[in-house]
């Protein structure tokens, strides 16, 4: 069978990505962007390369796959032709129907198992069908190494292990945190006649001129981006993610120029410790300038101490202010929204981070959680690494008008 005709990669991976969402199964817009690429560099010649193209970017785990096998006959059987293998023995099997006999993932296994066939073992057989289901075993085998890996996309920084979470430091490290623009009082000059005429270079180049105007001057405001500050709780109930969470505070100061807190009794900045070029000596650094670490939590405090000390000099005003925290604190929930709104009045745009918004049956309704969430923009999880993209969206949205602003008007 040919590539399908007149069909755009993007467009392809993306309704199949929406079939999938609108049947249950977790499809973020970056695994359809993976399925575009793949198809676009290796065309799926038949049926089966396209059925193997989109499972290994899609399922992520066994419970997935019936599912997903549903969607994609669905999707797919209308469009592709099955005659084209009917009758060969040695062709793909119909969607559904492929031998779910897979061998145990390597993380399963017990320790000292061995991880390759002995060296003795028997031929394979020659037949075609035999070929097909040792292929399809093979395929089943290099699903399953992908399902472990794939699995901490998902998966909860408190559920990893501590050779998982080493790994995902390095991951978290890596993300890329980008704020909105704005306009800076700056200016520069600019060739284009749209743009404001600037009175003061025009005449000063009129005067080394002889005071004759040859030539009109413009000017530009030039864009910044928007100051990133991130305020970490790093109480004892927050220590399941504490760790991951330094690591994309460690990331965003040495590639977004970011400000870093973290608070717990008392409000600690590490800017300056996490500045450093290698990564474990920045955590390190950082551990020992917070000397409350895993303590309790003295949320409206903190805030307070960071506007007192630090927000009304400059570093809040304007800002993209990011609060990970759980909310659960020691103050008084009145004082926590007092202390909000004056963070309100300086900060650009606040998103809270609560790992906990996912756990079942969470509803914000008492504390400082409920106290701080009517001055906030945006309410994220930030509990795994997929949540961690709709972070560094909320990051980089436009601000909104909050219900706290809303009802004042």
């Amino acid at each position: 069978m040919l590539p399908l005709p007149h069909v755009e990669t993007a467009a392809l991976a993306a309704g199949f990505a929406t079939a999938l969402r609108r049947a249950g199964l977790p499809s973020s817009p970056d695994r359809a962007a993976w399925l575009a690429e793949s198809l676009r560099i290796v065309p799926p010649t038949d049926r089966d390369r396209l059925y193997w193209a989109c499972r290994v970017v899609f399922v992520t785990s066994r419970e997935q796959l019936p599912v997903f096998d549903a969607v994609f006959a669905a999707v797919f059987d209308g469009m592709l032709d099955p005659a084209t293998n009917r009758g060969d023995t040695s062709g793909p099997p119909p969607v559904g129907s492929e031998p779910r006999t897979r061998p145990t993932p390597p993380d399963q296994r017990p320790v000292g198992a061995a991880r390759h066939e002995p060296e003795d073992r028997p031929p394979a057989p020659s037949s075609g069908g035999d070929s097909a289901q040792v292929e399809g075993r093979e395929r089943d085998a290099i699903l399953a190494v992908a399902s472990a890996e794939e699995r901490l996309h998902d998966t909860a920084f408190a559920e990893l292990t501590e050779d998982e979470i080493v790994g995902m430091q390095r991951i978290v490290r890596r993300i890329m945190l980008s704020t909105p623009v704005s306009r800076s009082r700056r200016s520069r000059p600019s060739t284009h006649s749209r743009d404001r005429l600037d009175l003061r270079r025009t005449l000063r180049a009129a005067q080394r001129s002889g005071a004759d105007v040859s030539r009109l001057v413009f000017t530009r405001r030039r864009d910044r981006r928007r100051r990133l500050v991130l305020l970490c709780d790093v109480s004892g109930s927050m220590e399941p993610y504490s760790r991951v969470f330094l690591s994309l505070l460690q990331g965003a100061v040495a590639g977004a120029h970011a400000e870093a807190f973290v608070f717990s009794t008392r409000l600690t900045r590490l800017t300056r410790q996490l500045a450093v070029r290698d990564p474990d000596q920045a955590l390190a650094r950082a551990a020992a300038s917070a000397p409350d670490w895993a303590g309790g939590t003295r949320l409206a405090e903190s805030i307070r101490r960071f506007i007192d000390e630090h927000g009304r000099r400059g570093i809040a005003r304007g800002a993209v202010v990011v609060v990970l925290s759980d909310g659960w604190a020691q103050d008084d929930p009145a004082l926590v929204a007092a202390q909000m709104a004056r963070l309100r009045r300086l900060a650009f745009r606040i998103v809270w981070v609560n790992p906990r918004k996912v756990a079942p049956g969470y509803r914000p309704l008492v504390g400082g959680m409920a106290a701080a969430l009517p001055f906030c923009d945006a309410f994220v999880s930030g509990h795994s690494l997929a949540a961690l993209t709709e972070l560094a969206a909320a990051i980089s949205a436009e601000r909104t008008i909050t219900d706290h602003e809303r009802r004042a008007r």
